[in-house]
């Protein structure tokens, strides 16, 4: 079940969050952060998103099975006023355990409905180059417009190269 939370509700989904995104970067996921995870760096991470889902600037869904979290991504919207059409992608995450069962679709899908919804018709993205998850965006029409090798870094300290695509809305 996908869940929109809210900065009401995202204090409670905090724990469950962090132990997402731990397991991910865990994982080798290139979601911003590296190991070994500072105590307390993904809690934070989470906690921080409360202003911008206050003031309606990230929406942030939530897959649920049995109760757990299990994937999330986010919808960043831009809010400068040349920029009000478009909107970035942003933590895309499914726990290892719960790969290739079509929970990372069903966020894309829902994100771009929330973008709909909210009058944008240009999603943005990043990704790390060759990953699973750069196959799921193009299989659901995302487009690649660069690619920068040595955009981040790996968790030995290599640079790896960083895919840019968008996705037109209604095409």
């Amino acid at each position: 079940m996908i869940e929109e939370l809210t900065a009401e509700t995202l204090p409670a989904a905090v724990p469950e969050l962090a132990a997402l995104l731990r397991a991910c970067v865990g994982d080798g996921a290139s979601i911003g952060f590296l190991l070994p995870m500072r105590e307390g760096e993904a809690e934070a991470f989470w906690r921080d998103q409360g202003p911008a889902l206050r003031e309606g600037s990230r929406r942030v869904l939530v897959v649920r099975r049995g109760g757990r979290i299990l994937g999330t991504g986010a919808l960043a919207l831009a809010g400068m006023p040349n920029g009000r059409h478009r909107a970035e992608v942003a933590k895309v995450m499914v726990h290892p355990e719960a790969r290739r069962q079509g929970i990372g679709r069903a966020i894309m899908l829902a994100l771009e409905e929330r973008a709909r919804t909210a009058g944008r018709s240009l999603l943005l993205l990043d990704t790390r180059s060759g990953d699973g998850g750069e196959a799921l965006y193009r299989s659901l029409g995302w487009v690649p417009f660069g690619q920068v090798s040595g955009y981040a870094l790996d968790n030995d300290g290599r640079g790896v190269s960083t895919t840019f695509m968008y996705r037109k809305l209604g095409e």
